[in-house]
């Protein structure tokens, strides 16, 4: 069984060096062969010649972008590259901070003994950050579901077989937000528990504008849903306090009509012309180990 590792990184090398270092310790543990494909997203730091403790990894190459495009973005170049060039059964993309615990690869490998045609994914049932983002989770979990009917408890670090990996490159939404295009194209996923891990380096990069817009490009994916519950939302709303209407009592619907615009606006991020033509913004490919 051949798969294949997707990590995106920009300026933070130290990490995805110990990342590397540990899935290798992982890997040593199965006989199935792991390659790497590392997307540098136009990374101002100097990135790494050699990368140590890679022994057990049949390869390793970091595709160089020339400008850079974004976190999900990168996931979308990653698993278009992969499939138009590398022989793969399984692509499982995740993070290189450390935040994506190595540890968790083989429980993917594992699950696929019951699995093999279905997406796995990592559910998320204990997090590593502080209160606040933890509320903005929270919240953006909740207002998720309320307004799409998807509960998305997972992110990018998933287990991807050929066949949902074709589906993805092939949907527009996947160059605006991965989880949201995978929900979208597979509706029957397995899944596997996991812990949210703490950045092996630095505080994490995610700031509070960051996840709002990763939040409304969930959202955004299933806009026509938005759309209806929210119609039926201010109608239910008006009836309940049409005698009794005042100023105050209108800034629920004002939240709604906000929301509604914002993931209208944001799903112009999803763009399948991007996506087919991102592989032209390819400057070149360090092949660490061949």
């Amino acid at each position: 069984m051949k798969i294949k590792i997707l990590i995106p990184v920009y300026n933070d090398w130290q990490s995805v060096s110990k990342v590397l270092e540990n899935i290798n310790l992982e890997v040593s543990k199965t006989d199935h062969e792991f390659s790497v494909i590392i997307i540098n997203d136009g990374s101002t730091e100097t990135k790494p010649q050699n990368l140590n403790n890679i022994s057990n990894f049949k390869s390793v190459k970091i595709i160089n972008m020339r400008i850079n495009k974004g976190h999900a973005r990168c996931n979308a170049v990653g698993l278009k590259y992969i499939f138009e060039n590398e022989e793969f059964d399984y692509v499982i993309p995740m993070d290189g901070d450390g935040e994506d615990r190595p540890k968790e690869v083989l429980q993917f490998v594992d699950n696929l003994k019951y699995n093999p045609d279905k997406p796995i994914v990592g559910e998320r049932i204990k997090r590593s950050e502080g209160f606040f983002f933890r509320f903005c989770y929270w919240a953006h979990k909740l207002i998720t579901y309320t307004f799409t009917g998807q509960s998305i408890k997972f992110g990018n670090y998933t287990c991807l077989p050929k066949l949902t990996v074709e589906k993805m490159i092939k949907e527009k939404a996947t160059w605006s937000s991965f989880s949201g295009s995978l929900a979208k194209v597979e509706k029957d996923r397995a899944v596997i528990s996991s812990e949210r891990g703490t950045r092996y380096f630095g505080p994490t990069k995610m700031s509070f504008k960051g996840l709002l817009i990763h939040s409304l490009s969930i959202i955004a994916v299933f806009k026509l849903n938005v759309l209806l519950r929210s119609i039926l939302f201010i109608v239910a709303y008006i009836f309940l306090i049409h005698q009794n209407i005042t100023i105050t009592m209108l800034i629920p619907i004002i939240l709604v009509l906000i929301l509604l615009v914002s993931a209208y606006k944001i799903s112009n991020r999803e763009n399948l012309d991007d996506l087919n033509n991102s592989l032209s913004n390819i400057s070149n490919i360090d092949e660490i180990k061949n």
